[in-house]
C-alpha cells in the first residue's frame, strides 16, 4: 500500500523521500514546526486563512465602525473643558506645566500664550458629561459614551500619527488593526469584505500603510471604498456576460493559479490575489445590495443627515458603516477630514465648525441608528483622530486672536468609545489644569488598541504571529486594557 504522507510530500514539496524531505527542511524539528505554523496561520495546503476563529476571551461585540477624525479634533474644544485656560488667557504657559520639554510640530511656542476656548460647554445626560456646543447631536448620546481623555501617542506628526493611531507604530510596516483583527478571527460572511476602510473627499495621509497588513500574508490587509454611486471598482461583469459564464471564468483562473503557486506557497500576495477572484465573485451578487443606499427610507437618510449639504458625504459613509456591519463585516473605518482636514493650525474657530458640522448629526445618527435596530449592543463605536491640540495659541504674524489655531498635542488628548460593551456616561483619565498632558490615568496608543481587541474577543498578548524569528503582537511591546471602559 503507497504512503499517504510521502504522497503528499511529493505533490507538495518534489521530494522522493521523507528523508529528502527533512533535508530540504533544514531539519526535521524545523520543517515539523514551519509545516505546523503555517497550518495555524491559514496557510497549510486546504486551509482556508479567512475561516472563522474561536475568540481567545468572551466577546462584547462582534464589529467595529472607527468614526476617524483625520488631522487631530482640540480636546479642550469638544470635550474636556478647562476653566484655568481663561483665566489666563493669552499668557505665557506657566513654568510648572515645563513648557521647555515640548517639541511642537509647526513650531508654535507655548511663550505666545494660553488660548482658551471660544465654545461654551454644558453638561448633557443623566451622567452629565461635558460637550461643547460644537457637537449638539452627539452631545444627545453622552450615556452611551465612554470619554476617554487621557490618550497619548508618540506622533508631533500626521503621517507617523495616522500610521501609530493604525498600526501602533510611528513607521509605515506594521500590520493594521483591522488586519490583525481579521487574522485573529478570520471573517464573519463570505460576500462581502472583512475589514473596510471609507475616506471622504481627500485621501488618506499615508494611504494604503494604514490599512495593509503588514508582514501578516496579504489577504488580511482592508479593501478601500471610494465616494459616490460605485464605491467598489469593476463591480458589475461584462455587458452580455451570463452568471454561469462569470463562474467558469473564476473557476479557470483558480485552476491556473492553483498551478502556478503549486510551489510558491510562501507568496502570501499571490494568494491574496488568487483569493481576490473568488471574493469578487462573490461580491457581484451580495455588495451591489449592500452598497445601495437608495433602500434606505427618507427618514434614515434624514437621520444621517444626507440631505444636507455640510453633512452629505459623511452621512452616506456612515449609513454604509452601518449596512455593512449588519452584513457581517468586522472592521469598518470611517474618515472625516482624510487629508487632515481636522488640522487647525490657523482659525480654529473656523477649521473645527467646519469639520463638527460635517460630522457630528452623521455620528450621532448612527449611534441612534444602531441603537434602534438593536445593533448597538454588539457593535463597538470609536471615535477620535491620531491626537489632539495645544492649549496654547499658534499664532502667526498679523493674526488677531479670533484668528489662531492650535499645534498638535499627543501628550494627552480625547477619543471616545460607545456600545459593544462598553459602559457608557463615563470619563476615563484627565489632563493636567490646561489640558497639556495626561496626569491621570494615561493610555497610550497601544492601551486603546488592546481593548478594542479584547472586547471583540481577542487577546493582544496572545494574538501573535512570527516574523524574522519574533512573535509580533498587535500592541508591539506595549499595551494594558482600559478595563473601566466594560467593568
Amino acid at each position: 500500500m503507497a504512503d499517504p504522507i510521502l504522497k503528499k510530500l511529493k505533490h507538495h514539496w518534489n521530494v522522493s523521500s521523507r528523508r529528502e524531505f527533512f533535508t530540504q527542511a533544514g531539519s526535521g524539528l524545523a520543517g515539523i514546526a514551519l509545516a505546523a505554523m503555517m497550518s495555524e496561520d491559514g496557510y497549510a495546503a486546504g486551509i482556508d486563512p479567512l475561516a472563522p476563529k474561536k475568540p481567545q476571551v468572551t466577546p462584547r461585540a462582534k464589529n467595529v465602525i472607527w468614526c476617524f477624525m483625520e488631522g487631530g479634533p482640540s480636546q479642550v474644544d469638544l470635550f474636556d473643558p478647562k476653566p484655568l485656560l481663561e483665566k489666563l488667557a493669552l499668557q505665557p504657559v506657566p513654568p510648572s506645566f515645563h513648557p521647555e520639554t515640548l517639541l511642537t510640530a509647526q513650531g508654535a511656542k507655548p511663550s505666545d500664550g494660553l488660548f482658551p476656548s471660544r465654545r461654551p460647554f454644558k453638561q448633557y445626560g443623566q451622567s452629565g458629561l461635558w460637550v461643547s456646543d460644537w457637537l449638539p447631536h452627539i452631545a444627545e448620546h453622552v450615556d452611551d459614551i465612554a470619554v476617554i481623555r487621557s490618550c497619548q501617542s508618540d506622533a508631533v506628526n500626521h503621517v507617523g500619527g495616522v500610521c501609530q493611531m493604525n498600526t501602533g507604530s510611528i513607521l509605515a510596516g506594521r500590520p493594521s488593526l483591522g488586519a490583525w483583527l481579521t487574522y485573529g478571527l478570520g471573517s464573519a460572511q463570505r460576500n462581502l469584505p472583512t475589514f473596510v476602510v471609507m475616506q471622504d473627499d481627500k485621501e488618506i495621509l499615508g494611504s494604503v500603510q494604514n490599512y495593509g497588513s503588514g508582514f501578516l500574508p496579504a489577504t488580511y490587509q482592508g479593501t478601500l471604498f471610494r465616494q459616490g454611486d460605485t464605491p467598489i471598482l469593476n463591480l458589475k461583469p461584462p455587458a452580455g456576460t451570463t452568471d454561469e459564464q462569470q463562474r467558469s471564468k473564476i473557476d479557470l483562473l483558480q485552476k491556473l493559479n492553483e498551478l502556478y503557486g503549486r510551489n510558491k506557497q510562501e507568496d502570501t500576495e499571490l494568494d491574496a490575489r488568487t483569493r481576490s477572484y473568488e471574493l469578487a465573485y462573490q461580491m457581484q451578487s451580495s455588495a451591489p445590495e449592500a452598497v445601495d443606499l437608495s433602500k434606505e427610507s427618507d427618514a434614515t437618510k434624514a437621520l444621517y443627515g444626507m440631505d444636507e449639504k455640510e453633512t452629505a458625504v459623511y452621512g452616506a459613509n456612515c449609513l454604509m458603516a452601518r449596512r455593512l456591519v449588519e452584513r457581517g463585516v468586522r472592521f469598518v473605518e470611517v474618515y472625516s477630514g482624510s487629508g487632515s482636514g481636522w488640522d487647525a493650525h490657523q482659525d480654529v474657530n473656523n477649521n473645527h465648525t467646519k469639520w463638527c458640522k460635517a460630522s457630528d448629526k452623521p455620528v450621532a445618527g448612527l449611534l441612534a441608528d444602531l441603537k434602534a435596530r438593536g445593533m448597538l449592543e454588539d457593535t463597538l463605536v470609536v471615535w477620535g483622530g491620531e491626537f489632539g491640540r495645544t492649549p496654547f495659541a499658534q499664532v502667526s504674524a498679523g493674526q488677531t486672536p479670533e484668528k489662531y489655531g492650535r499645534d498638535h498635542n499627543p501628550w494627552g488628548f480625547t477619543m471616545w468609545m460607545a456600545g459593544g460593551g462598553v459602559k457608557g456616561g463615563q470619563t476615563i483619565g484627565t489632563t493636567d489644569e490646561i489640558g497639556l498632558r495626561a496626569v491621570d490615568e494615561p493610555h497610550h496608543v497601544w492601551d486603546i488598541h488592546a481593548s478594542i481587541l479584547y472586547l471583540l474577543g481577542l487577546d493582544h498578548l496572545k494574538t501573535t504571529y512570527m516574523h524574522n524569528g519574533r512573535a509580533e503582537r498587535p500592541t508591539v511591546t506595549g499595551g494594558n486594557l482600559i478595563q473601566k471602559l466594560w467593568a
